[in-house]
């Protein structure tokens, strides 16, 4: 199953109006090791792993991918007003540029991967260190992926991103 949820700037997070935040639910249930090489498949790159920071920040260069390999954990989407997810291992979360994303709580094993459409590079921007008007220039000439990480070119990227 893979939920849609759009969320409209908040604050000091400029979100991404335009495109939804997909979550993949369970897509890797059986197989959360394989995450990575999918994403790889499908040319979502420059990947790490490690877990989601405790404060709240988003991308202005790229858009995000996050696979859940191990564990659960609460997030908060969209800023502080935003909206709590649960996820888990086998979970995919797709952030667009602008999505302001933090761990509210996990337990301790909980890991993601995450990697950006064709190796982009990626900024961490907070209160602190954006400001509002740039950022939204800098999120708006971010490039659509050409691939879904999960699915290449079928899935929901190529139906819900669209310019």
């Amino acid at each position: 199953m893979i939920k849609r949820m759009y969320f409209q700037p908040s604050g000091w997070i400029p979100n991404n109006p335009e495109l939804p935040v997909l979550i993949y639910q369970q897509v890797f249930r059986e197989h959360p090791n394989e995450i990575k090489t999918v994403f790889t498949l499908n040319n979502w790159r420059n990947s790490w792993k490690d877990t989601i920071f405790n404060y709240t920040h988003y991308h202005s260069t790229a858009h995000e991918v996050l696979g859940v390999i191990s564990g659960h954990a609460k997030l908060m989407l969209g800023g502080e007003n935003g909206q709590m997810v649960h996820v888990k291992a086998g979970d995919v979360l797709l952030l667009p540029g602008g999505t302001g994303h933090r761990k509210i709580s996990a337990s301790e094993s909980f890991q993601v991967i995450g990697a950006y459409p064709d190796g982009m590079e990626y900024d961490v921007l907070t209160e602190k260190e954006t400001f509002f008007t740039k950022a939204v220039a800098s999120i708006e000439r971010i490039p659509l992926p050409t691939l879904d990480p999960v699915y290449g070119h079928k899935g929901p990227v190529p139906l819900y991103w669209k310019d």
